[in-house]
């Protein structure tokens, strides 16, 4: 599967899954060269808002297991208002480096991160820069 994602849509386009008599097998994306660094599962309640950050180097692709996201992004440096698009269950999007992000959560919600960078919390955040694109006081 080729990433081709834009700013109006993170969400990638899945392949068709091989469906036999024992279940499906959905591929969500491949990594031909890609270095894998870490992996993890999160969740998050209800109106709650995670990122409203970008990271230098590191990027992620997200599968939304369970729940919603209205997902913002725009350019680093921007001050135009950003994109949002509605994430649903079975989705997977991608976060380039340096593209400001948020998450606001419109129910309760489950998802698994792949990101080149290590999740180690010092590497974590020495990548990114916290920025306020979602003021939590407003969701």
């Amino acid at each position: 599967m080729t990433v081709e994602t834009t700013l109006a849509n993170p969400i990638l386009d899945l392949e068709k899954p091989h469906v036999d008599e024992r279940g499906d097998i959905q591929p969500l994306v491949s990594f031909p060269q890609a270095k894998i660094g870490s992996a993890v599962m999160i969740t998050s309640k209800k109106g709650t808002v995670r990122a409203n950050h970008y990271h230098k180097e590191d990027w992620h692709y997200c599968y939304l297991v369970y729940g919603a996201i209205d997902y913002y992004e725009r350019p680093i440096n921007s001050d135009e208002a950003p994109t949002i698009t509605q994430i649903k269950a079975g989705d997977v999007f991608y976060t380039p480096p340096l593209l400001e992000h948020a998450m606001v959560f419109t129910e309760d919600s489950a998802f698994l991160t792949l990101g080149g960078g290590t999740r180690s919390q010092e590497d974590y955040e020495n990548d990114l820069v916290r920025v306020n694109l979602v003021d939590p006081k407003n969701v």
